[in-house]
Formats: structure tokens, C-alpha cells, sequence
């Protein structure tokens, strides 16, 4: 211990005030190089999870792979996990020795936009091909893209069943050869969720949210042509279709990860055979029962959702009246017609018409958004992604509510049942046109008219009266 004490006073006596002004300016490097392994650790689990055969990937720049200690694992064990899915990257730092507590169970972490570029790690075979029903005016361009895809490119192309069956298709020799070639589905009866590299939308929005119902775990990057009414979701013009459909093929296009909502609603086994009484089940919205849990006389009806869940109170004239919990606490009650919980992307559907705010859809944010509440200082409200959101009917709610997903699947919900929702880590990767950014303002402009107004004239070279008096 004596050795030690002199050989740090020469040191001190040796280098001077210098010598420190140069051993403070280092530490910091220090202090940073002993969180490295720990950060590196956690980007080394994000690229070493498994991707699914032919799976598009975001681009990242690669880093070094290391360890990281017991230690650090042992204090997150005996810490309560946040389940948040987006937020700050976990390896963020706050000066030189604070951090944010390593996540283990993270998802998805935010990047910088710029950065979401759209990559294959084995080139696309199978295409699925969505076409807005009962629209004639779609059926030429229906048919070139088939066409296009088919002979030139090589591909095996996926089509609805009821629109394959087309009796306008059916009449039409030419595209003969080509429709025999075509693959079916019916929606509820075939999974192809394993076998889908690429959606091709033609139509309006709604064919983005049918694609979205159509998988309800990892979706394939989706390609929306604008040939319906409003287009808010749709940036691609069809007369290019081949030259954009071809730089997608060759990757490096710019994506934006459209959030979806994961819906789980517990009813009752009574209150759906009582339903079922009275209603069939395609007219009564159920969902189908692959994706049924029975358990302790409950039903969970589990849904992935893209713009959102409407809550209200249907057919009868009462006030709608509705708890709302935040992470299992209660929030408030909802006196009125009902609540909106929605995505970033559905902020610009039922929210906006309702007074919210619209969000970016790179935001990972939650909106709730009371319907014509009873209540003057009821706001709509922005919580953080990944909060477990819950409504229930009130103990004193004089009728029942009923839910609605993406405006499908309508039912009702009664006293006891209970409807959870939180942030999906499955969102839908959107393709742009030009980037994420400008696309977005030009749809608010173009389908929204947002902030457009007429211009306001200049003025004239006259002088003003107030300057002549000065």
C-alpha cells in the first residue's frame, strides 16, 4: 500500500496541473468503452433474432459482437420489465454515467427515419395481388399487372377466389392463359401467410386494411397503387407501374412501419351463444375460430388491427358509458356516443373527423379519442406505444357497447367483458413513393386539403399612409 501512495504523489508531482487537464479529458472516453459490451451485446441479439424465409429486412449498419456480464442480467431479473415495445434505443446515454436500464425484451427500437430502406434477403417469388371489389374500372389495370407479373417477371401471383371468378374476367379469352395461372385464397378458410413475399393494393385504402386482416403476424411489405376515392394510403400512380414495381424488386426503397394495434376481447361464452341465437356468424362479425382461446368459460378474440377500434353505443339512445384503464389503473369514464383508440395511421381516418390530432405515422404513439363526449373538457389524448390499454362497461351502463375493427367485425359487448389493447410488433410495412416524409404531407395536401386556403395578394408599390406621417 506504501508503494502505491508514492507512486501516484510522483505522478502527481511529475506531470502537474497538464497532466491532469489531459487524465480528466480522458475519462469520459473511459467511462464510455466500459458500456460498450453491454450495448454491443443487445445490438448483437437484434440481428441474430431469425427472420422468416424471404422476409424483407431494414438495412442497419453492422457492429462488433461481444458479451455482457452477469451482473447487469441479475439487476434486470429483479426489476419489473417495462413491456413498452418503442421508446428511446435502450443504449441511450444521460451524461457520463446514467443510462437507460437494459430491456431484454424490447421489440422494436426507433431509428432514424432516413434509415428505413427496404431490403431482400432472398429475392421475391410469390406476389398477392389485392383488388377492390366490385369495381369494374379496375379490371384493365387488374389485368396488365397480372400480365406484367406473370410473363415478364416470372412470378407466382395470388389472387382472391371471389375475384378470380369475376364474370367479366371469366368472358375475357385473352387474359385466359393468365387466369388460369392465377392462385387462390378465400379469406378465412386459407392461410398464406407463410408464403407471401410482396402485396400489390389496387384500390383505395381499403385494400391496405384488408391486406392488413389478412395477416395477423408478420406482414410483407405492401405496395399500394392509388385507384380508389381518397388515397390517403396509397402514393403509387398505376401509369408507371412497371418502373416502380421493378425498383422495388431490386430493394432500396424507402419504408415507413405503419403501427398496428393488438385487440384481445374476452367475452363471455354465454353472451356469444346468446348472440349466436339470434345472428349468424358472419352477420354478427365473429371472428373466426382460428383465433379463438376457450378458457375458464371465457372466449379471447384475438385481432391485429391497423387504424382502429371504435367503441360506441350502437343502436341504442342512451349515452354510451365505458371505463377506460391505463395499465391497469382506471383512467376516466366515457359518457357519450364512444371512444376511438387508434394508430398514428388512423389519426388521419375516424379520429381526425372526431377532432383529434393528426400523428405521423412514425410516431409510436396511441390515440384515444372520445365520439361527441358529454363532457366540455374531454380531449382527445396521446399515450405512449406499448401501455396496455382496457375498456369495459361501466357497472352502471344502462345498455351494452358494441366494437369495431378497422369498421369490420362488428359485435356486442356486455357486462364483464373486457376489451385489451396495446401496441402490435407487427406493424405493416408501407412502401413509399418518394420518402416517408414528403409522401405524408402531400397525401394531408392532396386527399385533406390541409392548409390550403387562397393565397393572400402582395402589395402593390404604393406607400403606406403610416409611412408618409413618419
Amino acid at each position: 500500500m506504501e508503494g502505491v501512495g508514492e507512486n501516484d504523489r510522483e505522478q502527481h508531482s511529475s506531470g502537474g496541473p497538464q497532466r491532469r487537464r489531459e487524465r480528466q479529458g480522458k475519462s469520459p472516453r473511459r467511462r464510455r468503452d466500459v458500456k460498450r459490451p453491454q450495448r454491443q451485446q443487445e445490438e448483437k441479439e437484434e440481428r441474430e433474432r431469425p427472420l422468416l424465409p424471404r422476409q424483407p429486412v431494414i438495412s442497419e449498419p453492422s457492429t462488433h459482437n461481444s458479451e455482457s456480464s452477469d451482473s447487469s442480467a441479475k439487476r434486470r431479473d429483479g426489476c419489473r420489465r417495462p413491456h413498452f415495445l418503442h421508446g428511446p434505443y435502450p443504449a441511450t446515454h444521460f451524461g457520463p454515467k446514467a443510462c437507460i436500464l437494459p430491456n431484454p425484451t424490447s421489440v422494436m427500437h426507433i431509428q432514424d427515419p432516413a434509415s428505413q430502406r427496404l431490403t431482400w434477403s432472398k429475392p421475391p417469388v410469390n406476389v398477392l395481388v389485392i383488388k377492390k371489389i366490385r369495381d369494374e374500372s379496375l379490371l384493365e389495370p387488374f389485368k396488365q399487372l397480372c400480365r406484367f407479373l406473370i410473363e415478364e417477371k416470372q412470378l407466382v401471383v395470388y389472387v382472391e377466389k371471389k375475384v378470380e371468378e369475376d364474370a367479366t374476367l371469366s368472358k375475357d379469352e385473352a387474359f385466359g392463359s393468365i387466369r388460369n395461372q392465377l392462385c387462390t385464397f378465400r379469406e378465412g378458410y386459407d392461410d398464406i401467410s407463410d408464403c407471401i413475399d410482396l402485396i400489390i393494393c389496387l384500390g383505395g385504402d381499403g385494400t391496405l386494411l384488408y391486406a392488413s386482416s389478412l395477416f395477423q403476424g408478420s406482414v410483407p411489405p405492401v405496395m399500394a397503387f392509388h385507384l380508389g376515392s381518397l388515397g390517403f394510403l396509397t402514393p403509387f400512380k398505376f401509369e408507371s407501374y412497371k418502373t416502380e414495381v421493378a425498383k422495388v424488386f431490386e430493394g432500396n426503397a424507402a419504408i415507413i412501419l405503419r403501427s398496428r394495434l393488438k385487440v384481445k376481447v374476452v367475452k363471455d361464452i354465454s353472451h356469444v351463444q346468446e348472440a349466436a341465437q339470434h345472428y349468424k356468424a358472419e352477420e354478427n362479425g365473429l371472428v373466426p375460430h382460428s383465433h379463438m382461446d376457450s378458457e375458464a368459460g371465457k372466449i379471447t378474440l384475438q385481432l391485429q388491427v391497423l387504424n382502429e377500434v371504435v367503441v360506441d353505443r350502437g343502436p341504442s339512445s342512451y349515452l354510451s358509458n365505458v371505463d377506460l384503464y391505463l395499465d391497469g389503473r382506471l383512467i376516466t369514464s366515457v359518457q357519450g356516443d364512444g371512444v376511438i383508440v387508434s394508430t398514428p395511421t388512423g389519426s388521419t381516418a375516424y379520429a381526425a373527423a372526431a377532432g383529434a390530432s393528426m400523428i405521423h405515422p412514425n410516431v409510436p404513439a396511441i390515440m384515444v379519442t372520445p365520439i361527441c363526449p358529454h363532457s366540455l373538457s374531454f380531449r382527445p389524448i396521446v399515450v405512449p406505444a406499448g401501455v396496455e390499454l382496457m375498456i369495459m362497461l361501466s357497472p352502471g351502463a344502462r345498455n351494452t357497447a358494441w366494437v369495431s375493427f378497422d369498421g369490420r367485425k362488428r359485435q356486442e359487448i356486455q357486462h364483464g367483458d373486457s376489451i385489451k389493447i396495446t401496441t402490435s410488433c407487427y406493424p405493416v410495412p408501407s412502401i413509399c413513393c418518394h420518402d416517408l416524409v414528403y409522401d405524408w404531407f402531400e397525401s394531408l395536401a392532396e386527399c385533406l386539403h390541409w392548409n390550403i386556403r387562397k393565397k393572400q395578394t402582395r402589395l402593390m408599390d404604393v406607400t403606406d399612409s403610416s409611412d408618409t406621417e413618419n
